[in-house]
């Protein structure tokens, strides 16, 4: 790109929109427009004052502006933008579904005490590069240039460094466990049964088109369920986020 506007004017839309939402929130907070306790995920102020924002709000505060922040925000230009001009490419609706019941995965783990945590962007973030490990797994990744392993490795790499520095895993395990779920759900659970329970609902699909967000894809008129996978083109609107596909990166 021959300037960042154009870069940034490049990106798909929902890993745009989310890295945006998230460059705000900080800044607003830097700004003082807002104070943390006020967005965070505290589920007494959910189900006893009715402060229902904070179960969205909590995801777009990746931390104040620093070196963290911008190795966070890095995760979603490079790993959240390759999912979704790769393997969701003309399926803007099946990634924000993605990130949709990623996002309700986290809440219903946080909920378990000793896995609270006040804001799951980061575990967010991790899901998606679970998700990217698992749909990549042998592209090559190099860690601070002294390391270099396969992409499958990634999220247990990063878990090791954390460990190594003594920062907290619950961001990550979640992340983990959030991205696990979607990807057995919609691709080894299918792959062993020819089943698919994990569809993007009918909702999501009008919501896309009704914001003509991403590249339009003309819907089939019907769908049979417990077929033969298909990697046709005309395939790739059916719902589910993954369809067995035989390429690999690298491989």
């Amino acid at each position: 790109m021959s300037s960042p506007a154009e870069w940034y004017h490049s990106l798909p839309p929902i890993s745009k929109a989310y890295g945006t939402a998230c460059v705000f929130a900080t800044a607003a907070y830097h700004l003082g427009l807002y104070r943390l306790p006020h967005i965070a995920l505290v589920y007494e102020y959910v189900f006893y004052r009715f402060q229902v924002w904070r179960l969205v709000t909590n995801f777009f505060f990746l931390g104040p502006f620093s070196i963290n922040f911008g190795i966070r925000l890095l995760m979603i230009a490079r790993y959240g933008v390759q999912l979704e001009k790769g393997p969701f490419e003309r399926r803007t609706a099946d990634f924000l579904w993605m990130m949709i019941f990623g996002a309700l995965v986290l809440l219903v783990l946080s909920a378990i005490p000793f896995l609270w945590d006040p804001f799951l962007a980061v575990s967010l973030v991790f899901m998606l590069v679970y998700v990217w490990s698992r749909e990549f797994p042998n592209a090559q990744i190099n860690i601070y240039g002294l390391v270099q392993l396969k992409a499958f490795y990634l999220p247990w790499a990063m878990l090791a460094l954390d460990v190594l520095f003594g920062s907290p895993l619950t961001a990550d395990l979640l992340g983990i466990i959030a991205g696990h779920l979607y990807y057995f759900l919609t691709v080894l659970h299918p792959l062993a049964s020819g089943k698919y329970i994990l569809k993007t609902p009918a909702w999501v699909h009008k919501l896309v088109a009704r914001w003509r967000i991403g590249a339009p894809v003309a819907r089939p008129t019907s769908t049979s369920r417990g077929q033969p996978v298909n990697n046709t083109p005309q395939d790739t609107s059916s719902g589910v986020a993954f369809r067995g596909r035989s390429y690999r990166l690298g491989g």
